[in-house]
């Protein structure tokens, strides 16, 4: 039988299948924290990578934002580790399984102008780099947008379906948006729909992603609610996910987001990586695992070492 994932230490979760994944995140009960990351950008720690710090405070997953997979960098890993090795190399040091991002810009959409945030070819929701993110270890893709990036709920399906031929059978496949992702058509309560997220199943969506309640204008705990709900009742899973840089709000605003995405129902809880940029605020991913799983689970993802 499979553990849950609150259960599992480093060893059970270094080659962990997508199914035996899948099971022990639904065994957790909505009990996971995934916790966003940017390696592109200078360490809060300088020295100790952005998701060692997160993996530090009780994030169970670590979700690679603007990675890169033709150029992977992730700023302060041991010195000599570099391409290939960079995500395997954060397994290593964490013992977390570890996701990325990649975006379907919908086709209509002009160039965008961000200097942050702006598109890279090998951020790109195509098959190629869905089949370079698997070379490299990762387990989890989340096809989704960063701001102003022109992501659309038809582009994500259109990118989903041809991933999912592809390896679907071997990694995790997490569909949906957090914000408007510079498509003001869908924003506010239009981000996602039932349609959309029908869509996404048949297309081959493993975890749908939804915004979490009070992050997005119009988006509320009854919302979000019935999307959950429809979500499980078309039998996948769903992940609520702070994406407005409320990861660098105060711990009581994090509580109350916790609690509110759990009453949603979700099975698992992002948390973005904007406390300032490159991650949340340390204190905001320990107060959000500890409002929605307590202490004795915060203290022993903590605590667990990565040679268990």
């Amino acid at each position: 039988m499979v553990k849950r994932y609150l259960d599992c230490k480093a060893s059970d979760l270094a080659k962990i299948s997508k199914a035996d994944l899948l099971q022990a995140l639904h065994a957790s009960e909505g009990r996971i924290l995934v916790s966003e990351t940017i390696g592109a950008v200078q360490p809060m720690l300088m020295t100790i990578t952005n998701a060692e710090f997160a993996a530090s405070q009780g994030a169970d997953i670590l979700l690679l934002n603007l990675f890169d997979v033709n150029a992977p960098c992730i700023n302060g890993l041991p010195a000599g580790v570099t391409g290939d090795d960079t995500v395997k190399e954060i397994k290593r040091l964490t013992g977390r399984v570890v996701g990325i991002n990649l975006e379907p810009v919908d086709p209509g959409f002009g160039e965008s102008q961000d200097q942050l945030w702006g598109m890279t070819n090998g951020r790109l929701a195509s098959v190629a780099n869905a089949q370079k993110a698997l070379a490299l270890g990762v387990q989890m893709l989340v096809l989704t947008g960063n701001p102003g990036n022109g992501i659309s709920n038809s582009a994500i399906c259109a990118s989903l379906q041809q991933i999912s031929a592809a390896v679907g059978s071997e990694l995790v496949l997490v569909a949906g948006k957090m914000h408007a992702a510079g498509i003001l058509g869908e924003a506010a309560s239009k981000i996602i729909t039932q349609e959309d997220i029908q869509q996404f199943v048949l297309a081959g969506a493993d975890i749908i992603l939804l915004p979490a309640p009070g992050t997005v204008p119009g988006v509320t705990l009854e919302f979000v609610r019935g999307m959950v709900e429809y979500a499980h009742s078309l039998g996948v899973m769903t992940m609520t996910a702070i994406g407005t840089s409320q990861e660098g709000a105060d711990e009581a605003t994090i509580r109350q987001i916790a609690l509110m995405c759990k009453m949603t129902g979700t099975d698992l809880h992002h948390i973005g990586d904007a406390g300032y940029v490159g991650m949340a605020l340390p204190e905001n991913i320990f107060a959000y695992s500890v409002a929605i799983r307590g202490k004795r689970h915060t203290y022993t993802r903590i605590a667990s070492s990565v040679n268990r």
